[in-house]
């Protein structure tokens, strides 16, 4: 990816919108978790019709089974409909996909031939996933055409698709997005509209954030931009404004940031006492589908071998295989197809899949943030769900400690027996 150069060089390289940084967050219309106050019945009062959009919107929302806006949703969409610049940092399941999909396609107006918005993130599957979120709201605006690109699909059939039926949307990941805009294949010159989903995990990371600085400089400089999280730290947020313009800002307090509607409970066991455990509770527990979390692509392999050979109707998805099956089995699982995954934190962030209702942590997550994403996966949308920990070691219990600590959350031990009408949808 080129040779690592520190963060100073990179935000010189970038278009420098505003220097004055404390002029821009005393400016920017900020949102706190405080925005709570104006409570649940004044959101949930108003519907999707109150933001004005399209009648072919409305109707694909409809169909969608969605009723009333999220808080986020509540605060975000109407700015980001009049073409406003928007940094979104808000809990899982709340809707952030839907703020950057309902509201672009509310202002686009297609020309063919013309790319007009591009969104970007960090894995193949949660772009495949963003763009099937575009695919079904734009289901009664049949001009719209949206296309998904990433690498592991060969260049020629990606190349093909632009030059024969070029999309007004385009998703993908940084590295196939550059590759094509560097080829000329990839037209950027009309992009209204800039976006990173999982934003603070491209930026975090130099050679990826590189990428994201070079597309961004072949898009024109008037647009909108707009970057989404669940989970954007203090220092990532001055990157995030360098490529915007007086940013709407929506932070949530982070004590808020776990989800409503989410029990979570640990284990305490040994190590070897794990598979005997996970077992019994799968055995135990009513769900409609799982996600088990483990550390490392050899043991989310044996673990799903394991399973599968006790009769479950398991299958895992990680790194070590190739995006044509990593791709094939997140369809199967998102699909119905399969009620258990065993994952790896490469679907930690940001891939929702609506009947995931338990996640389970079989190893425990390196850091509050991670476990934020994986519990994350369950209780979607307001929904309910459960999270289960197990917790083998004292670096274990230092972690679990943190999440208490940090999400202002008690998470206690697994009781011998648990309601299933606290975490199973009614």
């Amino acid at each position: 990816m080129g040779e690592t150069r520190d963060n100073d060089a990179y935000e010189e390289e970038l278009l420098d919108y505003e220097d004055e940084e404390e002029k821009v967050l005393n400016s920017a219309s900020k949102v706190n978790g405080d925005a709570d106050k104006k409570g649940y019945v004044g959101i949930h009062s108003s519907g999707f019709r109150d933001f004005l959009l399209k009648p072919e919107l409305l109707r694909a929302i409809i169909d969608s089974g969605f009723e009333h806006p999220s808080e986020v949703q509540h605060e975000c969409i109407p700015q980001a409909i009049l073409g406003m610049d928007v940094i979104c940092q808000a809990k899982s399941g709340m809707g952030k996909t839907a703020v950057f999909v309902l509201s672009t396609l509310q202002q686009i107006e297609p020309v063919a031939g013309q790319v007009v918005s591009l969104v970007l993130c960090h894995t193949r599957e949660l772009a495949y996933q963003i763009c099937h979120e575009f695919e079904r709201f734009s289901t009664y605006l049949p001009d719209i055409k949206v296309a998904v690109f990433y690498g592991g699909v060969n260049n020629k059939i990606h190349k093909d698709l632009l030059k024969n039926e070029c999309p007004h949307i385009v998703v993908g990941t940084p590295g196939r997005i550059l590759a094509l805009a560097r080829d000329k294949d990839l037209p950027l010159k009309n992009v209204r509209h800039f976006i990173l989903d999982e934003c603070d995990k491209m930026l975090e990371s130099l050679d990826m954030r590189r990428d994201v600085q070079e597309i961004f400089k072949l898009t024109p400089h008037d647009k909108q931009v707009m970057m989404f999280s669940a989970t954007l730290s203090k220092e990532i947020r001055p990157v995030c404004k360098k490529f915007m313009q007086d940013p709407m800002e929506i932070y949530v307090d982070e004590a808020k940031l776990t989800l409503h509607g989410l029990v979570q409970h640990y284990i305490k066991l040994s190590e070897t006492e794990k598979n005997r455990k996970l077992n019994d509770l799968l055995d135990a527990l009513d769900f409609n589908q799982v996600v088990i979390f483990v550390k490392s692509v050899n043991r989310a392999a044996e673990l799903n071998k394991l399973l599968v050979d006790c009769n479950f109707p398991s299958i895992c998805i990680h790194s070590g295989m190739s995006q044509e099956e990593r791709l094939m089995r997140y369809k199967s699982f998102k699909e119905g197809h399969k009620r258990i995954l065993v994952a790896t934190d490469l679907v930690g962030r940001g891939i929702d899949i609506e009947r995931v209702n338990i996640v389970i942590n079989y190893d425990m997550p390196d850091s509050a943030d991670t476990y934020l994403h994986r519990v994350g996966r369950a209780g979607r949308f307001g929904t309910k769900g459960l999270a289960i920990t197990f917790v083998s070691s004292a670096s274990d219990s230092d972690i679990l400690n943190q999440v208490q600590a940090r999400f202002e959350v008690d998470i206690k031990e697994l009781p011998e027996q648990i309601d299933t009408s606290t975490y199973m949808p009614s």
